[in-house]
């Protein structure tokens, strides 16, 4: 009995077995959004009551910027079907009043007709109200969530990409992704509270009118169904919450025996059998904590009818006093049976909603949060224009270091690349590569020292120009799950695809990149879906999907492009043809930068940069930087010697070779190639 009266509480997740074999513990899933754990049980009757003026305001605010009309729509609904269940009660004790009243029952009946009649219509205008506020609030609910998405994911897209990379911005942006959908239940939850509100004012009103010691006794009698309802939406609520991690275990578990990715060792190794197994035993261990929920759902219910039955007899023999003493007629106690019933049922839809509408004003809270701090670290609007094409970007003594790090990802280094060149960069992993040619997109920005395009220094520059003049094609780039003409066409979404003369048609681009035949295979050519797990959809390879992509850079035509390992899905003829056509996009009006591990393949680079620790430890022709015998040197005959080839002899400074500024290109060196361009030797794909 303690037991149900008592107000649950958080506990731990209760664990199997089988969750600690294969999960070492309680499956938890950091999801962002998991920050409000166990919100309900903290939420008591009297602290909604002092949120909801916040959270009714904040509802208000979201469908006033939507769509006013149906907002106002909505409210004098509320009120009117308020109103109108006060006049109903009303109407119904008149009319009780004149069929009670003395004299022949047809002269009763007469006198009640204008009575029950008013009944009538106030009930069919409640209805219409109600209706109507059912339609208007349905406009308003996918408009608040098409505003609150809008909004989030507009910020989400616009803040500086090292807050993207921040952890804990990352943990807000996440929260804040439930809150777009809360909002939309929030106005749902709000109308059923307000709803509730306004009824249960009514009904206090016309009880008060009748006598005003039948106001205790609607609260007398509505309370413990008040409480019922509040307790079991919060064991309910905790048994989730406890559970929650077991159920999405058990989840897990179901998907991994059906995914494509694992039916081979599903079926060869026998993991069926053996996950079933122990599928079955959570399964069974969360059916035992639904046969006790719904016994304590039961025994709760149970105890407040009880409770509500002994209210409801004190009650009656209240109003029987009354009635004898002289102080309520009998109409007027039918209406307070008929008011007092209608307001206890009230009572507990009314504390469902309030419930609702607090646990949902949490994730709308985290959005406004998120919405906030989005604001401060969006990129900036607007700056100096840039040139069209610029002759050179020069970095001088650049530094970086990302947020929560000590050590910096890059220190001072200083280069120069050349529009009409090819420039590579290379070295080890974690030596700076990405995080220079984020630099050089203008997803980051230096702390100090200074990047220029043309003498403009990057930090007073337009962004959105130095976006709109680069190219990027990474090792994991997005393979979107768009038609095949799409994913080249969204490396310059903003034009049109009769834009443009014939070299720069999706058609001309494909053939470039040899996607072409790539594209001649799929069933609908260009308008190929590319994605498995929609209807009509198909799905690329690696190599594939890697040729679609270098279209979508040439496609974008922007006078730099950055292309990072852009051949590890392809074999060793198809890399040696892709190398050769991302060298042929250096030209007059265009720059090229390199990074790979590929040794070989910057062979014919005008300048190379290499990279160790974040600094520029080299830089210089293939042939120079062979011919000091350092770094590259080591890493170039450390690939070479995998393949049982040597490097020829390099040719002595000053044979030919261009300055290390850039010039004209080395003929390379024969034989050598490909591995991860580290000093361990460790080698990855072979040569082309």
């Amino acid at each position: 009995m303690r037991r149900l009266f008592a107000r649950p509480r958080a506990t731990g997740p209760v664990v199997s077995e089988s969750e600690r074999a294969l999960f070492g513990g309680a499956l938890r899933y950091d999801l962002g959004f998991t920050g409000h754990d166990y919100a309900t049980l903290d939420t008591t009757l009297p602290s909604a009551m002092r949120a909801l003026p916040r959270l009714v305001a904040c509802t208000v605010r979201l469908a006033w910027e939507t769509d006013r009309r149906a907002l106002l729509t909505v409210g004098a609904c509320q009120l009117g079907q308020g109103v109108s269940q006060a006049l109903r009660l009303l109407a119904v004790n008149a009319a009780l009043g004149a069929l009670l009243a003395g004299g022949d029952p047809e002269h009763r009946l007469q006198a009640a007709l204008p009575a029950l009649v008013a009944v009538a219509l106030i009930s069919a205008v409640g209805a219409v109200l109600g209706s109507a506020s059912t339609a208007a609030a349905g406009r308003l609910e996918p408009k608040i969530d098409r505003l609150a998405t809008e909004r989030y994911l507009h910020a989400a897209v616009h803040v500086e990409l090292e807050a993207a990379e921040d952890g804990e911005f990352r943990r807000l942006i996440d929260a804040a992704q439930a809150g777009a959908g809360a909002a939309r239940h929030m106005l749902g939850a709000c109308v059923s509270t307000v709803h509730g509100l306004l009824t249960m004012v009514a009904t206090a009103g016309v009880l008060t009118v009748l006598h005003p010691l039948l106001l205790p006794m609607l609260v007398l009698i509505a309370a413990p169904r008040g409480w019922g309802a509040m307790r079991v939406a919060q064991r309910r609520y905790a048994s989730v919450m406890n559970w929650l991690e077991h159920v999405r275990a058990g989840r897990l578990i179901g998907s991994m025996l059906t995914s494509r990715q694992a039916a081979c060792e599903v079926r060869v190794h026998g993991v069926g059998g053996f996950l079933l197994g122990h599928y079955r035993v959570m399964a069974e261990t969360a059916e035992d904590e639904q046969t006790r929920l719904a016994r304590e759902k039961a025994l709760t219910e149970l105890l407040a009818a009880a409770l509500s039955g002994l209210a409801t007899l004190v009650t009656y023999a209240a109003l029987a006093a009354l009635i004898v003493a002289g102080h309520v007629e009998i109409a007027a106690a039918g209406t307070a049976v008929l008011a007092i019933r209608s307001g206890s049922a009230t009572l507990g839809a009314l504390v469902m909603s309030l419930n609702r509408l607090h646990e949902e004003g949490l994730y709308v809270h985290d959005l406004d949060r998120f919405l906030r701090e989005a604001a401060v670290r969006a990129i900036p609007d607007g700056g100096a224009d840039l040139p069209a094409v610029p002759e050179e970007i020069v970095f001088e003594n650049v530094s970086f270091t990302y947020p929560g790090r000590d050590v910096p990802a890059l220190r001072e280094v200083s280069l120069t690349i050349r529009t009409g060149t090819v420039t590579a960069l290379v070295g080890e992993n974690g030596g700076g590569k990405s995080t220079l040619v984020k630099l050089l997109a203008g997803l980051h920005l230096p702390q100090s020292g200074r990047i220029l395009w043309d003498g403009l220094d990057l930090t007073t520059a337009d962004r959105q120009q130095v976006f709109a003049r680069t190219g990027i094609l990474t090792q994991d780039f997005q393979r979107w799950p768009f038609t095949a003409g799409t994913n080249i066409r969204i490396g310059r979404p903003e034009r049109a695809p009769e834009e443009g003369d014939a070299e720069g048609s999706l058609e001309s681009v494909a053939a470039f990149s040899g996607a072409d035949a790539v594209i001649a295979q799929l069933p609908r050519g260009l308008d190929t879906l590319l994605a498995r797990q929609m209807r009509g959809g198909v799905e690329l390879s690696g190599g594939q999907w890697q040729k679609l992509g270098l279209s979508r850079s040439v496609y974008r035509g922007a006078p730099l492009i950055v292309v990072d390992e852009p051949t590890s899905a392809l074999d060793p003829e198809a890399e040696i043809t892709c190398f050769e056509k991302i060298r042929s996009l250096a030209g007059p009006d265009r720059a090229v930068v390199l990074v790979t591990h590929r040794m070989a393949a910057v062979q014919h680079a005008d300048v190379i940069h290499v990279l160790h620790g974040g600094r520029l430890v080299e830089q210089g022709s293939h042939s120079e930087l062979l011919a000091r015998a350092g770094r590259y040197a080591s890493m170039f005959r450390r690939q070479a010697s995998q393949y049982g080839a040597a490097p020829a002899t390099p040719p002595r400074p000053g044979d030919g070779s261009g300055p290390s500024g850039g010039g004209p290109r080395s003929g390379g060196e024969p034989g050598g190639d490909h591995g991860t361009g580290d000093d361990s030797g460790a080698a990855t794909v072979g040569p082309p």
